[in-house]
């Protein structure tokens, strides 16, 4: 008669590890840091009322057209779940996303939207680009440049101390290596291909 063995503490260590990462990973995903840019971006320009109006308008082009469209994708099958985790299916959510921010940037553009939140839209587009060129040869994590982007874009506006976020950035790098999602160069080449999109984009169109 066997006798079952209780889980042992590293198995218990393991299965809490990958369950803090799997949050880290939801909560830090592409769509919810571009919301944040948005939406700190907007209020700072216009006011809290105005702010998030424009906020708002700017997040269902930047995120929420492109998640609803792989929504309908991961339940058509087309991708085995939201972060679309084969690289070489991945073009075409870029695709539909690269042009729903291109059609947001320009009709900011259009009805003189606040100038931050325009110039923000367009370092996003910028960054969806260059992803979207990595990603034809390579895994790249666009976790970590969404993120990185979005740490550029504060430190940017609100100086060093906006460094402080260095800590989260690598926590969302952690949990993508954790889950088996990506490598540590993946994750630390999205973060620098990231930032620096920001920091050629942004300032100079802000």
């Amino acid at each position: 008669m066997s006798v079952d063995t209780p889980p042992t503490t590293t198995s218990r260590a393991a299965r809490r590890r990958l369950a803090i990462a799997r949050v880290i990973t939801e909560i830090s995903g592409p769509a919810v840091c571009a919301v944040t840019g948005l939406l700190v971006v907007a209020i700072r320009n216009a006011g809290s009322g105005a702010g998030a109006a424009w906020g708002g308008f700017a997040a269902l082009f930047v995120a929420g057209i492109p998640m609803g469209y792989i929504a309908k994708g991961v339940k058509a099958g087309k991708w085995s779940d939201h972060h679309v985790a084969d690289r070489t299916k991945r073009a075409v959510p870029l695709l539909i996303a690269l042009a729903s921010v291109a059609v947001c940037a320009a009709v900011l553009a259009a009805v003189d939207a606040p100038q931050e939140l325009t110039a923000l839209v367009l370092a996003m587009l910028a960054g969806l680009a260059a992803v979207l060129a990595v990603t034809h040869w390579w895994k790249v994590s666009i976790h970590a440049a969404v993120a990185g982007g979005l740490l550029g874009i504060f430190v940017i506006l609100f100086g060093p101390w906006a460094l402080l976020g260095l800590p989260l950035l690598a926590a969302v790098a952690w949990s993508r290596t954790v889950l088996d999602a990506h490598t540590w160069p993946q994750v630390m080449v999205g973060a620098l291909l990231g930032a620096t999109v920001a920091a050629a984009v942004f300032p100079p169109l802000r």
